[in-house]
C-alpha cells in the first residue's frame, strides 16, 4: 500500500461510515489503490486454478441471479466534501461503481454501492443483498466484452459505527469484490448497519 493511500484509510477509519442508503451520508473511503502486477493463475486449497487477473476495463452491468439483481452500473466518484457519491434516488434504481477502486478483476478489492430503499419509490437494487450465501456467484459484465464472475465468501451485517474500512477497501493480493447497502434495524433517518458483501474472483469469459 502507498503512503498516500494508508493516510486515506486512517483519515476514513475515524469518519462517518454509512454507505448505500437513501437520504444519508455516504462514508469516506481511501480515494487510490495502489496496482499490482497481475500474477500468475495459482492453485487454491481445494486445488482449482484462480483465475489470472483482468486488465482495466470498466464494468458496466452487475448481475447477481440468486437475488434476482440486473443492473446498469453507474459511475461513482467522491462528493463536494470527500465522502464517497452513492447512487441517485430514482425510480429505476441502479447500482454503482466506486471509480476509485480496481475494475472488477483486476487485483485489489472492486466496490459496487447500491440502495436498500429508495424512499417513496420502494425497494431498491440491492433490497435483496442480506439474502446472499457463500457459494453464490455475482457477474460483473466489463466495457470490453468480458465478465469476471466472483463467487460470495461472506455475508457481513455491521453497525456503521463499526464500519471494516481496511477490509472493505484496503490492499489484497488477488482480485476481488464488495458489494454494499444498508440494513439492520430502521430507523427515521435510515438504517443502523450496513451490509457487506466478500465475494472472490473464480471465472472470466470472453
Amino acid at each position: 500500500m502507498t503512503p498516500l493511500s494508508r493516510r486515506a484509510l486512517l483519515t476514513a477509519a475515524t469518519a462517518s461510515l454509512l454507505a448505500g442508503c437513501a437520504g444519508q451520508t455516504p462514508h469516506r473511503a481511501a480515494t487510490t489503490v495502489s496496482r499490482q502486477q497481475p500474477p500468475a493463475a495459482s492453485a487454491t486449497a481445494a486445488g482449482s486454478a484462480t483465475p489470472a487477473p483482468l486488465g482495466r476495463s470498466v464494468p458496466v452491468r452487475l448481475r447477481v441471479p440468486a437475488i434476482g439483481v440486473d443492473t446498469p452500473l453507474l459511475r461513482l466518484g467522491l462528493a463536494a466534501d470527500g465522502t464517497v457519491q452513492v447512487p441517485p434516488v430514482t425510480a429505476h434504481d441502479r447500482a454503482g461503481w466506486y471509480r476509485y477502486s480496481p475494475t472488477p478483476g483486476q487485483v485489489g478489492p472492486s466496490v459496487i454501492l447500491g440502495h436498500v430503499t429508495v424512499g417513496s419509490y420502494g425497494d431498491g437494487v440491492f433490497r435483496r443483498l442480506a439474502e446472499l450465501r457463500r457459494g453464490e456467484q455475482v457477474v460483473t459484465r466489463l466495457e470490453n466484452g468480458r465478465s469476471a464472475v466472483f463467487t460470495v465468501r461472506e455475508v457481513r451485517t455491521v453497525a456503521k459505527a463499526r464500519f471494516p474500512t481496511r477490509e472493505v477497501y484496503g490492499n489484497v493480493d488477488r482480485p476481488e469484490l464488495r458489494l454494499i447497502t444498508c440494513g439492520g434495524q430502521r430507523t427515521g433517518n435510515g438504517y443502523l448497519d450496513n451490509v457487506i458483501v466478500f465475494a472472490a474472483l473464480t471465472r472470466t469469459t470472453p
